[in-house]
């Protein structure tokens, strides 16, 4: 059931992916408004509204049309939903399995990429301010992002996130105090970072997002399959202490 979520039309099948439109938004501002548009594992359109705290000049960027943003926990949550479904099913069909440790084996390496697949989507990557600068996506816009405004896109549990970070320039007499923030998922204001011979500091965060349902069943099923598993391991081990102990 889980990798039915993820399920991309077989090649040559001429099946499109069907796109998904989703409003992002946050309680309490309208700093940020956007849409955007999820086809399986990439971002096909992003559509984004950005307020200026300081002027409420109104800045509008969006995908270049030649462009699809790929969201590597999903790609990378799917292949390992397919990898636990291969060593599920790479036997014959009248496979018998001999002992309760054969089993128990299986249900390791079962659980292994399960657990992997749902760890890719509750803990997004933590990155530093220069990696964000220097990254693909501020090359994906029309018109081109602000060198002052820097974007993160990112799979935070069922959520499809937007963080904009907005960005004043150090001037050389108040580097002196001047400290870089290491990696993280979500930067705070004040943090400084150094991008080309330049140094900046976060003056604003806005963060938005949007509850992707697919998602979040995904992430169920790949509790009750974790549990399942579980449960068939601790019949094993029951039955197996039986036979270690037998008295006759």
């Amino acid at each position: 059931e889980a990798s039915h979520r993820f399920a991309l039309p077989p090649s040559g099948s001429g099946g499109a992916i069907k796109q998904e439109n989703f409003v992002l938004s946050t309680s309490g501002t309208d700093q940020v408004k956007g849409v955007l548009t999820l086809q399986g594992d990439a971002l096909c359109q992003a559509d984004v509204n950005l307020k200026m705290p300081k002027n409420n000049q109104l800045l509008h960027f969006a995908f270049r049309e030649d462009k699809q943003w790929k969201l590597q926990q999903i790609q990378d949550a799917r292949n390992h939903v397919n990898k636990a479904i291969y060593l599920l099913m790479n036997r014959d069909v009248n496979y018998q399995f001999k002992t309760g440790s054969e089993v128990l084996k299986l249900m390791d390496a079962v659980m292994l990429q399960l657990s992997r697949a749902r760890n890719r989507l509750t803990t997004p990557a933590a990155l530093t301010l220069p990696e964000i600068a220097s990254g693909g996506l501020t090359k994906m816009f029309t018109p081109a992002l602000p060198p002052d405004i820097l974007v993160n896109f990112y799979i935070n549990v069922n959520k499809l996130c937007l963080t904009v970070y907005q960005l004043h320039v150090l001037q050389p007499s108040t580097t002196k105090n001047f400290k870089p923030a290491g990696g993280s998922i979500l930067h705070n204001p004040g943090a400084m970072f150094e991008f080309g011979s330049q140094r900046y500091e976060v003056s604003h965060v806005h963060k938005v997002e949007c509850v992707v349902p697919w998602l979040n069943d995904a992430l169920v099923f790949f509790t009750v399959s974790l549990q399942l598993c579980q449960q068939l391991k601790d019949k094993i081990s029951v039955f197996s202490s039986y036979w270690n102990y037998r008295p006759y």
